[in-house]
């Protein structure tokens, strides 16, 4: 069945081009606009402001530190030695998982849920597998811990930012003189953001330019980064122009107005550390089409990705972004709780200091139920009335039904090619 990718394997690659850019586009749509709803939500920022920053940072972590090479079939949830004898059906395969992914991010941003791309990807492997080849064709311990992570990691992140939340109440807002604590303790949680997103920068971005740090020299790099970013933060706010005399309420906002600056540079991080990681998403599956149809059938174990395939990829997330990333900016950021900037800072440096950890210890970990996880955290420090309960519901529905969903669609597609092809 060789010959099928033989003659048709133009088709392919254009099929799959095509389908991975879908998919990159339901990324765009969705999983960006988590990484920048708080910002947008808090009012830190603009919604134009923050396709712009997205546009900039995601394009930057996607094409720069999109990965070389990314280890075919995602993160080893089927076993491609089940597909040596028929290469056409891993094309195949790879093909509706992409087309089935994509449809479901589109309908999901189309409804303002924010779901996993990860996990829609997944799903749709696992489908096509189970059902096209054999269920002995998926690596079901993976797959089952995915499905823990779906608890663990917004109850991480949930509670880091928690306590991030009140750590800014306790020593800045409730006290007499929030001003004078805000020069005082703002420093160091920019310094501590600094740290945290270095870390993730350097974690998940730089090792796929080529640069390899060991853990010890990466926590040295993240931890001089932290300490120029804490003393440069103290003297630019030494320099800000307040009154300590000024009302409550007045240095209330003027504490936010520091908090938000923060905001922008931790959502930077966050795009360029997201746009790095998940582009792969969209690629991965698209690198290993290209390089079975180009070597003639033969499965590596790394594909080798093709000049055109990163721009292709880092070009639609920026799009789904811009054109379709407003409706789940708006039920991150302002439908789950109220988020001023103090309150979407404690979310997003606790979704970072998530996905640290969980780079250190191999959890598989969604971005978008982290961050779900650290609004809700937020919500509950100022108590179960702040959240809106009909909203979070709909979201956890959501990330219940994406794994199911994108196996269906999967399963649907991949019989639909196959008849074509075959």
């Amino acid at each position: 069945m060789v010959d099928v990718l033989v003659t048709n394997g133009p088709l392919l690659i254009a099929i799959a081009a095509t389908c991975g850019f879908l998919m990159a586009w339901g990324i765009g749509a969705n999983d960006v606009a988590n990484a920048m709803g708080t910002s947008v939500g808090s009012n830190a920022i603009t919604i134009k402001q923050a396709i712009i920053i997205a546009m900039i940072f995601e394009f930057a972590g996607a094409y720069l530190a999109g990965g070389e090479v990314t280890s075919t079939i995602r993160k080893g949830i089927i076993d491609t030695a089940y597909f040596v004898d028929s290469p056409e059906l891993l094309v195949y395969g790879m093909i509706s998982a992409l087309l089935a992914a994509g449809i479901w991010l589109i309908a999901a941003s189309a409804l303002g849920w924010p779901v996993s791309t990860t996990h829609s990807i997944i799903g749709a492997i696992v489908g096509f597998a189970a059902v096209g080849v054999g269920t002995d064709a998926v690596e079901w311990a993976k797959v089952a811990a995915i499905v823990g992570s779906w608890v663990v990691t917004p109850a991480i992140s949930g509670f880091i930012a928690f306590m991030i939340f009140q750590s800014v109440q306790k020593l800045i807002f409730d006290t007499d003189n929030p001003l004078e604590n805000a020069k005082r303790y703002v420093p160091c949680y920019m310094a501590l953001a600094g740290f945290m997103m270095s870390l993730v920068t350097i974690q998940k971005g730089l090792k796929h330019i080529g640069l390899h740090f060991s853990t010890a020299e990466a926590y040295a790099l993240a931890l001089g980064i932290a300490v120029m970013v804490g003393i440069g933060g103290s003297l630019a706010i030494r320099r800000l122009k307040m009154d300590s005399q000024a009302d409550r309420q007045t240095q209330f906002g003027n504490v936010e107005k520091v908090f938000a600056v923060l905001m922008v540079v931790t959502a930077s991080c966050m795009a360029f550390a997201h746009g790095s990681n998940d582009v792969a998403n969209a690629i991965g599956p698209l690198a290993a089409v290209v390089s079975i149809v180009n070597s003639g059938g033969e499965i590596g174990s790394d594909s080798a990705i093709v000049w055109w395939i990163l721009p292709l990829g880092a070009v639609g997330i920026v799009m789904g972004l811009a054109i379709f990333g407003k409706r789940v900016m708006q039920t991150i950021g302002k439908n789950i709780t109220h988020l001023t900037p103090s309150r979407g800072f404690a979310a997003e440096l606790a979704a970072a200091s998530t996905v640290v950890i969980a780079s250190g210890t191999g959890l598989p970990i969604s971005t978008t139920q982290t961050l779900v996880g650290a609004v809700l955290g937020v919500g509950m420090a100022r108590g179960i009335a702040a959240i809106n309960m009909g909203v979070v519901r709909n979201i956890v529905i959501s990330w219940v039904i994406t794994l199911p969903a994108g196996a269906a669609l999967s399963i649907l597609f991949f019989f639909t090619i196959k008849g074509i092809f075959s």
